[in-house]
């Protein structure tokens, strides 16, 4: 899984310090960006990572002065060692979430935050969990998609706290930002930089829909086999999960489950 994406410096304004957490969910590990105006002693650090082999003592040794770090939602190998690495550089931990906060105000959707001329803006985009924000680098024509769009692959939307409907609008939020000419490259929180912004985003409203036909599906092969007792509602998205990805490896089944259960969820949703 690692060695296909090691990080690197991106623009004249980002450089990516990869984590040493390669999995099926983190696919290389998870990029820490470190963002910083030229010219400028201090950077930006967007979710600095998890604890794993000295992620952090290496974050603190290559970023020198850090103005605030940022978080683009919760998940513990985005956040996990973000207080720790406030602390040593004596700056505020913003999210959208408060209770990841250190020093600070939680973030909110279209603010600017400014370093030194450095400008981020915030893009708040649930979906893959509800806190889920990305970050708009007009200067560079990059958003910072978090989790929301990986540099390999699709996302899951983590239910029940990712939600399939929010997650749609977001990623047309972002398509949006396409159009209007604000963003041609996405830098993603796992996986590789993506070129051709526009092209990526199609694709993930394209296989999200066709992954909920499938979804779809999957539920009229179920209701027509014989089910002597019946298939219990917290049994059923597993079943989903058997017929949908059947070929995919089973190591990321229980992530599957997740996101079958938020597509369950859409689908009644738009019936009630």
């Amino acid at each position: 899984m690692s060695g296909d994406w090691s990080g690197g410096e991106f623009g004249e304004r980002g450089r990516c310090l990869l984590a040493p957490n390669p999995g099926p969910m983190t696919l290389d590990g998870t990029n820490t960006w470190v963002l910083r105006e030229p010219g400028s002693s201090r950077s930006i650090v967007v979710d600095p990572g998890p604890v794993e082999d000295g992620h952090l003592d290496r974050v603190d040794e290559l970023t020198g002065d850090v103005a605030v770090v940022l978080l683009t939602h919760h998940h513990h190998d985005h956040s996990e060692v973000a207080a720790d690495l406030a602390e040593r550089k004596g700056c505020a931990v913003r999210a959208l979430d408060p209770a990841f906060c250190v020093g600070a105000d939680p973030l909110a959707d279209e603010e600017v935050v400014d370093v030194d001329g450095l400008r981020l803006q915030v893009v708040t985009t649930p979906g893959h969990t509800a806190d889920s924000v990305s970050f708009l680098l007009p200067a560079e024509r990059v958003l910072l998609s978090g989790d929301m769009v990986l540099g390999r692959g699709t996302t899951v939307v983590a239910h029940p706290d990712g939600r399939l409907g929010a997650y749609f609008e977001s990623i047309e939020r972002m398509r949006s930002l396409v159009t209007d000419g604000a963003v041609e490259t996405i830098w993603p929180a796992h996986g590789p930089v993506l070129g051709e912004a526009g092209a990526v985003l199609d694709f993930y409203l394209a296989h999200r829909r066709q992954r909920l036909d499938q979804v779809r599906a999957a539920l009229a092969e179920l209701a027509d086999q014989p089910h002597p007792e019946g298939i219990s509602e917290d049994e059923l998205p597993r079943r989903v999960v058997e017929v949908v990805y059947a070929d995919v490896d089973r190591s990321v089944w229980d992530a599957a489950e997740l996101s079958v259960r938020a597509q369950l969820a859409y689908l009644r949703d738009q019936e009630s």
